[in-house]
């Protein structure tokens, strides 16, 4: 790395958060309260497995504005003594009755981004209870007893839980008042809005998991039994398409991941439903440069980033889907040809404005215009968990959906369904991600997992919608590429680009525009505009909020790290624990 690009980063005496490092077990969380739950779980002899299916329950109480289990979780594994990682497609899927024709019948040209209508079957507790039952340790009724415990005891309502921009309490107040009596029953107590640090309950939440530690299957129970039917007849009573038979078809796929070899490392991701292959379609056309010759924080490497992920998000725009549902072209788009191909697309001197994908069925460069589609911010919000144990066990969940901000609470329940069938697109009825029955929508969710030298290394991810993906290969270059600790390659500066069409209704996007942070420099930031770039200049400390826990088997060191973003904005005081 060039003398110049450490200018820009921490050394290892002045990162925020020192290096983490223990023995015996690593988690890293979004929330202290989660990151405590799994430490726990690992110190009562449970392994990674059980401390993230016990985190991820955590989360999806202590902060509901970013996930409940009304949602979706994707999650990679890696099982001790295994040189496999397994992938779970914990996505929600549509119901039998959703068909462009049922929306259009309502007067609708896209599936609505709140209430019902985009609800489809909950993923996350058919995910989790999955993981668990196959490859954790722990009873059901031992890993959701933290959530049961802070739901009737009760926990203290964080900053984001009450403030987060357009998804706390306070910025939904009006809108639970006027059309969510159910969510304003619960977040609104005596009416108000609770203050930092108030203790706050949820009883119906805690009667739900109380329920389903009672029986002997809760994964049928929550499927096939009272939760599903409780949830069915809330649909209903809105006007939603959901039947009992749509819970009773709705399976957790084990899946193999999507994987890339770049050096000696190798990046795991979720299947083509979620947007993790266009983390490794990037890094693959990067690897056609010489990366350190190029050297980090360079105007050279930001643009080739930039460019790079407009190339293989173009890509994830045109083919990507529910691969149950249609045909993707999985070998080309993840090969090293076509992103050789690809790369050479890349003028090193000039930003590009187009929409370019690859023509990955004919394995050429580009697609003809006339084939390409061209359809019309964030999402709202997600967690991420990551735990590794002395063993090796591995886990990387990233549970997401289901918020507070866009769905009403099911008063019996405790919880919102998710709207993720958002995603999904009425038309053209060849396009990947047109809505169909029982298929499940494309994803921003993308856990990540990294062996180097073949053997385990990482579990990793982070929260952010459309952006997690470019923020969690950056951090991937900074490991792989140009060899930073993990606080340096965390707390390096990055950026997003808002290119290509968001996975969100009403899936916006800004050609050539870049949301920046001013770290890189200001020689940096002026010579992307000279070369066409439209830049975002953020705030510093807000591109992305990664989380990691890693494992050495050669030496049984365990580290774990975590984003001082998240604790700088007040809302997300992500936690990093290792012993």
């Amino acid at each position: 790395m060039s003398r110049r690009a450490y200018r820009i980063l921490p050394t290892e005496s002045t990162t925020f958060h020192p290096r983490l490092m223990g023995r015996r077990g690593a988690v890293a969380s979004n929330s202290h309260l989660s990151a405590n739950a799994g430490a726990d779980v690992l110190k009562a002899g449970g392994n990674a497995i059980d401390a993230a299916v016990a985190m991820a329950f955590v989360e999806g109480l202590v902060n509901p504005q970013m996930h409940t289990i009304g949602g979706e979780c994707p999650i990679l594994l890696r099982v001790a003594g295994e040189s496999r990682v397994i992938a779970l497609n914990g996505n929600m899927a549509a119901p039998m009755k959703a068909t462009p024709e049922a929306y259009r019948a309502r007067g609708l040209t896209d599936v609505p981004d709140a209430g019902v209508l985009a609800a489809g079957v909950p993923a996350a507790f058919g995910a989790l209870l999955t993981a668990l039952t196959r490859w954790g340790t722990m009873p059901f009724r031992d890993v959701v007893a933290p959530a049961l415990e802070l739901a009737k005891g009760g926990f203290p309502v964080s900053e984001g839980l009450r403030n987060q921009h357009k998804y706390g309490i306070a910025p939904m107040q009006a809108r639970f008042v006027k059309e969510w009596p159910g969510s304003a029953a619960l977040y609104l107590p005596g009416g108000k809005v609770p203050e930092v640090g108030a203790l706050f309950r949820n009883p119906a939440l805690a009667r739900s998991y109380e329920y389903l530690a009672g029986q002997k299957d809760p994964l049928a129970a929550f499927y096939k039994g009272d939760i599903a039917a409780e949830i069915v007849k809330y649909s209903k009573s809105q006007g939603g398409l959901l039947e009992m038979e749509d819970f009773a078809a709705f399976e957790t796929r084990v899946e193999e991941p999507a994987a890339m070899k770049l050096g000696d490392t190798e990046l795991f991701k979720t299947g083509f439903w979620s947007q993790g292959p266009a983390e490794l379609q990037t890094l693959a056309i990067m690897w056609q440069f010489d990366l350190a010759k190029i050297g980090f924080g360079t105007p050279d490497y930001c643009h080739l980033l930039i460019e790079a992920m407009k190339l293989a998000y173009a890509d994830r725009e045109q083919y990507y889907g529910d691969p149950a549902h249609v045909r993707v072209p999985a070998d080309v788009l993840l090969s090293h040809a076509y992103a050789k191909q690809r790369a050479a697309l890349i003028d090193m001197k000039r930003a590009n404005r187009e929409l370019r994908p690859g023509d990955a069925w004919r394995k050429a460069a580009l697609l003809p215009e006339g084939e390409k589609f061209t359809p019309k911010d964030w999402g709202a919000g997600t967690v991420h968990v990551d735990a590794v144990d002395a063993k090796g066990n591995m886990a990387s969940f990233t549970p997401s959906g289901a918020w507070i901000s866009s769905a009403e609470v099911i008063p019996a329940l405790g919880f919102p369904l998710s709207v993720r069938m958002m995603t999904f697109y009425l038309g053209p009825e060849n396009h990947p991600n047109v809505i169909a029955p029982g298929k499940r929508p494309r994803t921003t969710l993308t856990p990540s997992m990294a062996f180097r030298n073949g053997k385990p290394w990482m579990a990793f991810g982070t929260m952010g919608g459309d952006n997690q993906g470019q923020w969690l290969l950056q951090f991937y270059l900074c490991r792989a590429a140009f060899g930073m600790s993990i606080p340096q390659a965390i707390e390096a500066p990055r950026l997003s680009s808002e290119h290509t069409p968001g996975f969100f209704a009403p899936h916006a996007s800004e050609p050539n525009r870049t949301r920046i942070e001013p770290r890189f420099g200001a020689r940096v930031l002026e010579e992307l505009k000279a070369r066409g770039h439209d830049l975002d200049i953020a705030p510093d400390w807000t591109e992305g909020f990664v989380s990691v826990a890693e494992y050495d088997g050669d030496t049984g060191m365990l580290e774990a790290g975590c984003d001082p973003r998240g604790s700088k904005s007040a809302c997300f005081p992500a936690t990093a624990l290792a012993w």
